[in-house]
């Protein structure tokens, strides 16, 4: 095994964790404070918030931040190169390949349906050279968080809890993250409601936990998995999608409780082929 500077240090510590979370609630509500407690001032400093302000990027990708700093902090540039090679993993079982490529679509298309929408969004005027520039730009916005929430947090709280509890956990931090956007003018979460979406975020992130152990630790599969739920192809299907993920994620879990109540087999590693944090 390659030695890798300053592996162990964090092994078994809550400090990782904590350190972690900090970070990226640092970050993302640093950023936002201003525009809520003082919009005028900060837009006149930094520009109108929006969702492409390269502020907005930042306060995105904090969990990403956050968890490549400590992974290069700990392990160095070896470390970092090697948990970044996990976004190569592709191996996985294949029907959660189509639940990501073929479920998550169908789950927005009913959704829609329910409430007497279109089974794909509308095209806008600008066409289809538009939608595939927003969806290249939505591939290179959340789902980058996934370099923090699957590929630090997860591992992490799966060495002290089971992956129920892991992805129930990382989907709540998620969704008490996201609040203060709720609050932003100019950003899409201003025409949203709190409730819902903090239960699709607990729903999703114990919905992902099974693929990313099934994938042993792959980030390729999280980041598929969230560029489909913000994916401007699949139609508004609010509130439906949510309640659909709700009875998907409780299926999910029964099907996989042996894999899902019990730590054995659950990806603990952060960086593959050491021990560092």
């Amino acid at each position: 095994m390659t030695s890798i500077p300053h592996a162990g240090r964090l092994v078994g510590r809550p400090g990782a964790l904590i350190a972690y979370v900090a970070i990226t609630f640092a970050i993302t509500w640093g950023i936002v404070a201003g525009y809520i407690v003082a919009p005028e001032a900060t837009a006149a400093l930094l520009g109108q918030i929006s969702g492409l302000h390269p502020l907005y990027f930042v306060a995105t990708w904090a969990p990403a931040i956050a968890g490549l700093a400590l992974v290069f902090v700990f392990g160095g540039g070896r470390g970092l190169a090697a948990f970044l090679s996990r976004v190569l993993i592709a191996r996985c079982p294949w029907h959660w390949w189509a639940f990501i490529l073929v479920g998550i679509p169908a789950i927005y298309m009913a959704g829609s349906l329910m409430k007497g929408g279109p089974l794909v969004a509308p095209l806008p005027p600008e066409g289809v050279g538009m939608v595939l520039a927003m969806m290249a730009l939505m591939l290179i916005l959340g789902p980058v968080e996934e370099f923090g929430w699957r590929g630090v947090a997860q591992p992490l709280l799966q060495r002290h809890v089971a992956p129920l509890f892991a992805g129930a956990i990382i989907g709540t931090v998620w969704g008490i993250w996201h609040l203060p956007a709720f609050y932003l003018s100019g950003v899409v979460f201003e025409n949203w409601h709190f409730l819902p979406f903090f239960i699709g975020n607990v729903t999703l992130g114990i919905l992902v936990t099974p693929i990313f152990n099934a994938a042993r630790g792959s980030l390729l599969l999280p980041i598929l998995f969230h560029w489909q739920l913000i994916n401007p192809v699949w139609p508004d299907a609010q509130p439906y999608d949510t309640w659909i993920l709700v009875a998907v994620a409780v299926v999910v879990v029964w099907l996989n409780r042996r894999t899902m109540l019990t730590r054995a087999g659950a990806v603990t590693e952060v960086i593959p082929g050491s021990d560092a944090f």
